[in-house]
């Protein structure tokens, strides 16, 4: 499910908010993406990235974040 709208959601650890989420990628939110019925989003859109949300393996729940810019620069 696409959203253009942020929805917070929380790990075991802490919650992320719009304000959280745009200070720990330093840009600005666009849209998420929800796979199937899962609490934490896929794929987060902001102004220059796209961020690929992956849950974490350990015991509890946490997340890491990989930016990739939207427009590589290709000389």
């Amino acid at each position: 499910m696409m959203l253009c709208e942020w929805r917070d959601f929380q790990t075991d650890t802490e919650t992320y908010t719009q304000a959280d989420f745009e200070e720990l990628v330093n840009d600005e939110f666009e849209a998420m993406m929800f796979e199937d019925d899962e609490q934490i989003p896929a794929y987060v859109w902001t102004t220059n990235y796209v961020c690929l949300i992956k849950k974490g393996t350990r015991m509890i729940a946490d997340i890491s974040v990989t930016k990739i810019p939207r427009n590589p620069y290709c000389a």
